[in-house]
C-alpha cells in the first residue's frame, strides 16, 4: 500500500474548501488544536456529541425545536440522537435559494434538455404536496415511485418528505414483481409512475408494468401518472394536473428520527429488507458528505450517474441541501458512444461527476481519452463507488483526466445511505486506496478475535454510532433482524461485511465482501485483488471468483471469466491470467481453474453477486429474486453449473456447460 500519491491538494483549493472553514470553526468552538484532517477526524470520533452539535450549528439547521444534546445514548444499536428535536429535511433544501438560478438539469438519450429553477422546483413541490394532502396523504403514510431519474422523481420525493410521509422508489428497469416485492411490504397509499424510460438507444414502454403494480397494491388511494415516452399511463391523475397551481410550501415538522425513506437491499435471496432512515440523520450526514467531504456548494454542478433504485440517487438529490445544481439523466452512460458520459459532463460544466469502476474500465479498454476529447475544465472531482476501484484504473484516471482532478473512491452502503470512507479536499489520493475515513466515522479493521489490526486484512467495522445508521428495518418490531444483520459477530460493534486493510496513515484498501471469503489453507484473501489482476487483460471483459469449502476439508476456487469479442480461453490465455494474478496479487490467489461464463450477474446497482452464485454452486441457492438481477437469465446458467458440479466429482465438467 501507499506509494506516492497520484493527487495532492492544491494549497489554494485547500484554503477555499468548506472543510477548512469548518475546521477553523470546530477548533475555535472546541478549544482544540486541529492542524490537519487527521486531527479533525480524531476529534470527531473521540467526542461525537461535540462534533455533531458543531455540525448542526455550523450549517445552522432550521429546526422547529432543537436539542442541547447530540448523542444522548452512545450505544449500538439504540443510539439516541438529538432527543426532542423536530425538523424537516425539505426546509433545508429551499433555504435562501436564488429563485432564478438552476436547481435541476435533466438530460436523456433523446437529446431532451430541461432546466428547472429553484422557484419552479419549489412551486412543483408545493403543488404536488397539496395534491397528495388533498387525497389524504399525511405523516407516516408511504408514497412509492416507479420512475426514471428525472425531475419528476426529485419533485415527488421532496413533496412526500415535506408532508412527513415516507418515500420509496424503484427504477423502471425493475420488473413489476421485483417492485412489488419492495412496495408491497410498505402498503403505500400513493403511487407515482411513468409510462416508460430510455436506455441504450431503446425506448422501454412500461404501461403494462404500471398496471400490474397498481393491481398488486390494494392500499393505493391515488396514482399520479407521468408521460415520459408518450401520453403517460391511461389511468390516474396526470402529472401536469397534480403539479398545477402555486400554493405555499408547508413542511410538517417531525422528530429527528422520523422515517424519511425506505431503501431496499439488493434482495437477491427472498424478500429484500427495507432499511429505514430518519430525517435528521440523513440531513446531517449528507450535509457533511457533500459540503465538507466533497466540497460542493452553490455554483457547483453535481452529477452522479445513478437510478432511483440506488442510494446514490438519494445522495445526489441531497446536493440540493448545499445549494448545488444536480444533473439527472435517463439513459446509458455509454450511449451512443462509450465516452458519452464525459461529453455530457463537458457540455454542462459538471464540477463533480460520479460513476463506477466498471464504466471507467470500459472507457480504458475502448481507448477513450476524456481529458483530450472533451473540455473537462470545470471538473474538480471524480467520485467512484459501487465496487472496488483498482489501482490500475486510478492511474488511468490520473493519466487521462489530468493531475488536477481528484479521484475520490468511496465505500459505504445503502445501510447508512452514505460512505464510511472516501475523499476529502485536503487529503491526498493513493492509487488503489480510499483516502480516509469520513468525519464522525469510527472505522476500524478487526481480526477474528475482535482486535484492531493495521497493515493487514481485517473486517471493516464501525465502533461508534452514526446518525444515519438505520432507524430500523421495516416490519421488524423487536429489532431482531436489524441486530442480526450488523451486530451478530461483534456485539455492540457494526460489522459491515467487507475485507479491508488500513494503512499507517489512515487510507483504506478494499478487498471485497467478507461474506464471500476466500480462505485457502487458513489464509483469508479478497476477491478484489484478483479482479484487478485479471480484468486489466484485454481478452477479459469481467471476472468473478468464488471460494467453496468441500466435504472432507477440500477447497475449490474457480474463476469465471467473460471473454472479449474474438478472444478464446486457450492455454496461452490461461497462462497470462495466472501470471498476472501471481504478479499483482500472490501465488495463493491463483484459482484452481478458469471457466468461461456467458456473463457475470450483478445487482441493479452493479455489485457482483458473489455470495448468491456461491450458494448456487453449492446447491443451497434458496429463493432468488430474479427481478433484482441485471441479467436474470444468467442465474439459470450458474444454477445448472451447480447441479452439474454436484453430480460429478470433477469440477472441470463445468467446462461443458
Amino acid at each position: 500500500m501507499s506509494g506516492k500519491p497520484i493527487w495532492r491538494p492544491d494549497p489554494a483549493r485547500t484554503e477555499q474548501a468548506r472543510l477548512t472553514d469548518f475546521t477553523r470553526f470546530a477548533a475555535a468552538r472546541s478549544g482544540r488544536d486541529l492542524p490537519d484532517y487527521a486531527a479533525l477526524l480524531a476529534w470527531s470520533i473521540e467526542d461525537l456529541d461535540a462534533f455533531w452539535r458543531a455540525l448542526w450549528d455550523y450549517f445552522d439547521i432550521q429546526a422547529v425545536t432543537g436539542s442541547d444534546i447530540a448523542l444522548a445514548a452512545d450505544t449500538m444499536p439504540g443510539a439516541d440522537w438529538f432527543p426532542g428535536a423536530t425538523l424537516n429535511y425539505v426546509d433545508q433544501v429551499f433555504r435562501d435559494r436564488p429563485a432564478d438560478e438552476v436547481a435541476v438539469i435533466e438530460l436523456d438519450e433523446s437529446g431532451r434538455q430541461l432546466e428547472v429553477s429553484w422557484a419552479e422546483l419549489r412551486r412543483q413541490t408545493a403543488a404536488l404536496a397539496a395534491t397528495l394532502r388533498a387525497h389524504g396523504v399525511g405523516v407516516g403514510d408511504r408514497v412509492v415511485a416507479y420512475l426514471p431519474n428525472g425531475v419528476e422523481a426529485v419533485v415527488a420525493f421532496l413533496a412526500t418528505a415535506c408532508l412527513g410521509a415516507v418515500w420509496s422508489a424503484c427504477g423502471m428497469d425493475y420488473a413489476p414483481s421485483a417492485a412489488l416485492g419492495r412496495f408491497g411490504q410498505l402498503e403505500p397509499v400513493a403511487l407515482i409512475a411513468a409510462d416508460g424510460y430510455r436506455n441504450a438507444g431503446r425506448i422501454h414502454d412500461r404501461a403494462e408494468a404500471v398496471a400490474e403494480l397498481r393491481a398488486g397494491l390494494p392500499t393505493l388511494a391515488l396514482t399520479v401518472t407521468v408521460p415520459r415516452i408518450a401520453d403517460g399511463p391511461a389511468d390516474g391523475l396526470r402529472w401536469d394536473d397534480a403539479t398545477a397551481g402555486d400554493p405555499v410550501l408547508e413542511c410538517v415538522p417531525v422528530p429527528f428520527e422520523h422515517p424519511l425513506w425506505v431503501l431496499f437491499s439488493s434482495g437477491t435471496t427472498g424478500l429484500p429488507k427495507g432499511i429505514v432512515h430518519g430525517h435528521g440523520g440523513v440531513l446531517l450526514e449528507h450535509l457533511k458528505a457533500l459540503a465538507l467531504q466533497s466540497d460542493l456548494g452553490p455554483g457547483d454542478r453535481f452529477w452522479w450517474y445513478t437510478s432511483p433504485s440506488w442510494m446514490m440517487w438519494n445522495l445526489q438529490v441531497s446536493g440540493l441541501l448545499v445549494g448545488a445544481t444536480i444533473v439527472c439523466y435517463d439513459g446509458s452512460p455509454a450511449h451512443p458512444e462509450t465516452g458519452s458520459l464525459w461529453q455530457r459532463s463537458a457540455e454542462y460544466g459538471v464540477t463533480m461527476l460520479g460513476t463506477s469502476p466498471g464504466y471507467l474500465a470500459a472507457c480504458a479498454k475502448a481507448g477513450v481519452e476524456p481529458g483530450h476529447e472533451y473540455d473537462l475544465g470545470a471538473l474538480r472531482t471524480l467520485g467512484v463507488t459501487g465496487s472496488t476501484l483498482p489501482a490500475s484504473t486510478a492511474y488511468w484516471c490520473r493519466d487521462h483526466l489530468g493531475p488536477d482532478v481528484q479521484v475520490a473512491s468511496m465505500s459505504g452502503g445503502t445501510d447508512v445511505v452514505t460512505a464510511f470512507a472516501g475523499g476529502a479536499p485536503t487529503v491526498p489520493v493513493w492509487a488503489g486506496e480510499i483516502s480516509t475515513a469520513w468525519l464522525g466515522v469510527a472505522l476500524d479493521a478487526f481480526d477474528e478475535q475482535g482486535q484492531s489490526v493495521r497493515g493487514r486484512l481485517g473486517e471493516l467495522v464501525i465502533t461508534r454510532p452514526m446518525p444515519s445508521m438505520p432507524v430500523g428495518f421495516w416490519d421488524d418490531p423487536d429489532g431482531a433482524r436489524y441486530r442480526d444483520a450488523y451486530f451478530d459477530t461483534y456485539p455492540g460493534v457494526w460489522r459491515h461485511g467487507d475485507w479491508v486493510t488500513i494503512s499507517d496513515h489512515g487510507s483504506i484498501e478494499m478487498h471485497g465482501r467478507s461474506d464471500n471469503t476466500l480462505n485457502r489453507n487458513g489464509i483469508r484473501m479478497g476477491s478484489a485483488d484478483i479482479y484487478e489482476a485479471v480484468e486489466q487483460l484485454p481478452e477479459i471483459t469481467e471476472a468473478m471468483v468464488i471460494g467453496i469449502d468441500e466435504p472432507g476439508g477440500g477447497y475449490w476456487m474457480p474463476l469465471f471469466v467473460v471473454l472479449a469479442a474474438g478472444a478464446q480461453l486457450d492455454d496461452a490465455l490461461r497462462a497470462r491470467i495466472t501470471a498476472s494474478i501471481r504478479e499483482h496479487a500472490s501465488p495463493r490467489h491463483v484459482p484452481d481453474e478458469v471457466l468461461v461464463a456467458p456473463g457475470i450477474p450483478h445487482t441493479r446497482t452493479g455489485k457482483k453477486l458473489e455470495v448468491p452464485v456461491k450458494r448456487l454452486l453449492q446447491g443451497t441457492g434458496g429463493t432468488f429474486d430474479a427481478g433484482s438481477v441485471d441479467d436474470p437469465g444468467l442465474i439459470d446458467w450458474y444454477l445448472e453449473a451447480g447441479r452439474r458440479r454436484s453430480s460429478s466429482p470433477l469440477s472441470g465438467d463445468l467446462r461443458r456447460i
